[in-house]
């Protein structure tokens, strides 16, 4: 019997400091941190818990986590 694979729900994880800490404008899109790709929303946290815990010392620097499934596939 074949094994079934989970669906994948793409997940990115990308990050900057931002120009102001009370919105989403990043101060220089040139220096923005793309962690990656990730099959499912748990190893997405997990990069995006890493990269947050490695910067806690500048207030201004903020990471994402964006459902690229949600837009690859808005019916769903």
């Amino acid at each position: 019997m074949q094994e079934e694979k989970p669906k994948q729900l793409l997940h990115l994880v990308f990050g900057g400091e931002l120009s102001d800490v009370s919105g989403v404008q990043f101060k220089d899109l040139e220096s923005l941190d793309i962690v990656g790709i990730f099959p499912d929303y748990a190893s997405a946290l997990a990069a995006w818990r890493g990269k947050a815990q490695q910067t806690v010392d500048n207030a201004a620097m903020r990471y994402f986590i964006v459902h690229m499934h949600r837009l690859l596939d808005p019916q769903t």
